[in-house]
Parts: C-alpha cells; structure tokens; sequence
C-alpha cells in the first residue's frame, strides 16, 4: 500500500511524468521496432498529468488521490 501512497503524493505523480519521458525518449532514440516502447511511455505520462495512479485498483484504493482541503 505504500507504493499506492507515494504515486498520489506530489513525488509520485512526478516520478510517473518522468518515467514516461524517459520510456519515450528510449523508444525515439532506438526507432525501428522500439518505438513501441514510446507508444508505452504515453500510459505513465498520461496518468502522472492525469494524476490517476493505475495501480490502485489493483490494491483496493481510490483511482485519484485525495485531495486536501486548506
């Protein structure tokens, strides 16, 4: 559950931007067949700006993090 915590914190929505980036500019670099690993780099990048963590579900928890309330 702690993975679940860290992706909806500020810091986890960052590390998936990043992670999807870097998917993306491997698969660019590569080219040929792996440009597949950056049409894979978009499912990270998405749910970082989204900030949706997709593998909450698998644990039980809310799609979105909470939100807090100043």
């Amino acid at each position: 559950m702690t993975i679940v915590r860290f992706m909806g914190s500020p810091a986890g929505r960052l590390a998936r931007i990043v992670a999807g980036l870097a998917l993306m500019a491997v698969g660019a670099w590569l080219a040929g067949p792996w440009w597949a690993l950056f049409a894979v780099g978009l499912v990270p990048l998405g749910a970082g700006a989204a900030n949706v963590c997709l593998l909450a579900p698998l644990f039980h928890a809310p799609l979105r993090p909470a939100t807090r309330q100043a």
